[in-house]
């Protein structure tokens, strides 16, 4: 895929949509085919850091043990201490679900974390995860890097549908930005397939209103 394409089509969206009243994200959609989800080498699940923000704020909760408290309580959108794990019941383990995008946990209570939160927090993809960085141990983790880092940071996944779609910018961003974004998601992306290149379909851009737009692989 070349940048001059992405940059070509994201000029395209601009001009033909409409101005609205919010500001519109722009999104990337990715087809893929010849995939046999049953096997684990097909499937894709990843996490990537990409150079710039998709324009959306990330909250991240912390579950954690009082070693952490000082220092999460001063980065992190919410703090769940070890000690209140038991006032979660179904109704609200599931709204905390749906309210973050990440949850960072202490190495040492993980046990702890997956026996409070686990079943809610797993179905959702959501559970701590050491391959984003969100794992960390009671002492000396750099916990502001980590949450500057997951404001950039997205899980790719297609584990049952042969399809990706994906946030990477809004319409207020420089374009040379947003096609960073989707030039990195595309590139990672494809080396994560089996047969790279050979296993995607189709590309597309779309701004959250407007038609989709085919990119040139």
């Amino acid at each position: 895929m070349k940048k001059e394409s992405v940059l070509k089509a994201l000029e395209s969206l601009k001009k033909e949509s409409k101005e609205r009243k919010f500001k519109q994200s722009v999104d990337l959609i990715v087809s893929l085919k010849d995939l046999d989800f049953k096997k684990t080498d097909h499937q894709v699940d990843f996490f990537i850091t990409l150079h710039y923000s998709t324009g959306k704020k990330i909250k991240v909760c912390a579950l954690i043990g009082a070693e952490l408290k000082a220092e999460a309580d001063k980065v992190f959108d919410n703090v769940i201490l070890e000690s209140d794990f038991s006032k979660y019941d179904k109704k609200k383990t599931k709204k905390l679900a749906k309210q973050f995008d990440f949850f960072v946990a202490q190495a040492n209570i993980m046990a702890k974390v997956a026996s409070a939160f686990g079943r809610y927090l797993g179905v959702r993809g959501k559970m701590p995860n050491p391959k984003a960085g969100c794992v960390v141990p009671p002492r000396g983790a750099n916990l502001k890097a980590l949450y500057d880092k997951l404001q950039k940071t997205m899980k790719i996944s297609a584990k049952k549908l042969p399809l990706i779609m994906l946030r990477v910018g809004t319409e207020e961003m420089p374009a040379e930005q947003v096609a960073d974004n989707i030039l990195f998601i595309y590139d990672q992306l494809i080396h994560h397939l089996p047969n790279e290149k050979h296993n995607v379909k189709d590309v597309y851009l779309k701004l959250t209103m407007s038609k989709p737009v085919r990119l040139d692989k």
